[in-house]
């Protein structure tokens, strides 16, 4: 799912519950527990510069989960990478991509400690389709190379890469254009990429005040333009409905009448040869 990334891959990685950390906010957001009381307070300042933020992350992962039921049903996909998975919410991608194939195997990838041990333990002892990794976004070689996300993915096979609402948390100065191009890079023909991004152009009166309550956070966001969002995907084909807010992406069922508009865009594109 979603994990704002807190330090450079050269960096100790560690626990800190002195600043507001976003993987927490957002699971403050979608009511979970794992959360303290720094992480309370700027949420609540958020959910003042954007009350639909509650509506926007269960939008989120809403899609996250149509994403991910297309590309293993309709995609053939039978491994997912999940870089930024964030704090685990029921059903999460495992569970999600089995209901559909069982067999189907995924690399949970998060450079926040605490995402990593709860995440942990809910996987069985004799699950050796699922690895937990603790690594970071911006040092995207290492996360490709590291043993235990090698032991579930096979990367000379299609594979589906999940960056959901992971990269409005680099900077323009981390070069998220190339982190994401590395790892587009190494996957083979017939992979996915789904990914989602906060964006600004639906809400511009109130982005900046939106976006500065993340100043003193772990990880700052920075939402970008669709045309922005829109470059991620490089030259894998967007598949339909292309690049939209989330809401819809290949929605269900129609969105209520009183939804508001969810600043949050989601795509899923396939590489082909």
């Amino acid at each position: 799912m979603t994990s704002p990334l807190s330090g450079g891959a050269a960096q100790p990685l560690k626990i800190d519950t002195s600043r507001p950390h976003p993987a927490r906010m957002y699971d403050y957001f979608l009511g979970g527990k794992d959360n303290y009381e720094v992480d309370q307070e700027a949420a609540e300042k958020f959910i003042e510069a954007a009350p639909e933020v509650r509506v926007a992350v269960r939008a989120n992962r809403h899609f996250m989960h149509r994403a991910v039921r297309h590309v293993v049903a309709e995609g053939g996909i039978r491994q997912i990478l999940d870089i930024g998975t964030g704090l685990p919410t029921e059903p999460n991608v495992h569970q999600t991509a089995r209901a559909t194939a069982p067999g189907t195997r995924v690399a949970y990838v998060d450079n926040d400690p605490i995402v990593s041990a709860h995440s942990r333990t809910l996987l069985a002892d004799d699950d050796t389709n699922t690895s937990v990794v603790l690594a970071d976004l911006r040092d995207p070689r290492a996360i490709l190379d590291h043993p235990e996300v090698r032991e579930v993915i096979d990367f000379d096979e299609p594979v589906a890469l999940l960056l959901v609402a992971v990269l409005h948390f680099i900077t323009e100065a981390e070069d998220p254009d190339a982190l994401v191009a590395t790892l587009r890079d190494a996957l083979p023909t017939g992979s996915y990429l789904v990914l989602s991004h906060a964006t600004g152009d639906l809400h511009e009166d109130r982005r900046e005040g939106a976006a500065a309550v993340y100043n003193n956070a772990t990880a700052t966001m920075n939402p970008r333009t669709r045309p922005q969002v829109l470059n991620f995907f490089g030259d894998f084909t967007l598949i339909d409905p292309g690049l939209t807010p989330v809401p819809d992406w290949r929605p269900e069922q129609p969105p209520a009448p009183d939804t508001p508009p969810i600043g949050i865009y989601g795509g899923v594109a396939r590489k082909n040869g």
